[in-house]
């Protein structure tokens, strides 16, 4: 069993900012900047936001989301799409996106988003698409960042074999991979097999939320129906694991599946405590289950949202459970070996960029 190393004194927030950092679950509509949102809203005429200061705003963001209950954090989205309708609108927020995760030592980042959410006021998906791709690589030009998207299907929606067919067709141009996302409890990924696989068939890469708002069974499914390659979220995995009085730990069948595979949790530790799924970072199980050695990442969900960066979360882990850079550093190789970049390109980013950049801070 992996043990944490021991912790030393705390590290010095520019030195947790400059640390290399891979982002797997990000939303693009999660993540926008208050004040775009507030001139978005201004160019495109969108009347209905809660504030007009921007720190207003923000905080509103904030409270919105942190009422723990999925259902009420997706509500806070309602905005944050409302002004992304336009082209120009879908690439300024792509580009904000890439360059705030650049400026924050990201240097791999996969960014999802769901097209048909963007359709409302005449855009064709293929038109958001191309957009939002352009932003990103306008956002990332001349930094350190490698950055892809997911296209995501709603869960709550019938249109995921389109969105999929959508996902492949621009397998060549930046997208990686696909996921549905949305209302978990109630709409259940077998709705969606169609989608997974066609994507199997076609040798595509797909996540999907589970275990998040609903226990092992959303889990379960994901993995042993749809054949999920990493699992958004899957904090309630730790349903499935028991502790004896000493302190031993047993894990379930499933649990014990998910590790065996290496499947990746995509874990969101502070997007966790907001929705409900954990009380307090402090008690999230990210670090029972690094201890029992499952594929454990670390992630923003919704740096808008939730409040956070990479670093934010970093921060929270170190003073959670004495994390240091070597815990980083294993989170992130953890997320660059999980990522849905080709193996070559993987391994290239962990020996030229992670390990050395983790190396320089140590020395």
């Amino acid at each position: 069993m992996a043990e944490a190393p021991a912790s030393g004194p705390l590290l010095d927030p520019a030195t947790i900012r400059q640390a290399p950092k891979v982002v797997l679950h990000d939303h693009l509509d999660g993540g926008l900047r208050p004040a775009t949102v507030l001139e978005l809203a201004d160019a495109h005429g969108y009347a209905d936001l809660p504030a007009t200061d921007v720190d207003e705003l923000a905080d509103w963001f904030l409270r919105g989301a942190s009422r723990r209950d999925l259902g009420l954090y997706l509500e806070t989205f309602a905005h944050t799409v409302g002004v992304m309708q336009h082209a120009e609108a879908c690439h300024r927020v792509a580009a904000e996106c890439a360059a705030d995760l650049a400026a924050d030592s990201a240097v791999y980042a996969e960014v999802r988003f769901a097209p048909s959410l963007h359709t409302s006021q005449g855009l064709a998906p293929d038109e958001v698409v191309e957009a939002v791709l352009a932003g990103f690589a306008e956002g990332s030009a001349g930094t350190n960042l490698t950055i892809r998207t997911l296209l995501t299907a709603m869960r709550t929606d019938t249109d995921s074999p389109e969105v999929a067919a959508l996902a492949v067709r621009y397998r060549d141009h930046g997208v990686v991979g696909f996921d549905i996302a949305g209302r978990e409890a109630g709409y259940p990924p077998t709705r969606h097999l169609e989608a997974f696989q066609y994507l199997q068939r076609e040798n595509f890469h797909f996540t999907i939320h589970a275990g998040e708002a609903f226990g092992p069974a959303s889990i379960w499914e994901a993995v042993q129906f749809c054949g999920a390659e990493r699992l958004g979220h899957g904090v309630r995995i730790v349903n499935d694991v028991t502790t004896d009085g000493d302190g031993t730990h047993h894990l379930g069948r499933l649990a014990a599946f998910v590790r065996d595979r290496r499947i990746p949790l995509e874990l969101c530790p502070t997007s966790n405590v907001h929705t409900g799924a954990v009380d307090s970072i402090a008690d999230h199980p990210i670090g029972l289950l690094r201890s029992l050695d499952f594929r454990v990442t670390v992630n923003t969900d919704n740096r808008l949202m939730s409040g956070v960066s990479m670093s934010s979360e970093f921060a929270a882990l170190e003073s959670a459970f004495g994390w240091g850079l070597d815990d980083f550093r294993w989170l992130t190789v953890n997320g660059m070996k999980s990522a849905f970049l080709p193996f070559d390109e993987r391994l290239a980013i962990i020996e030229d960029v992670i390990k050395p950049g983790y190396a320089a801070l140590a020395a």
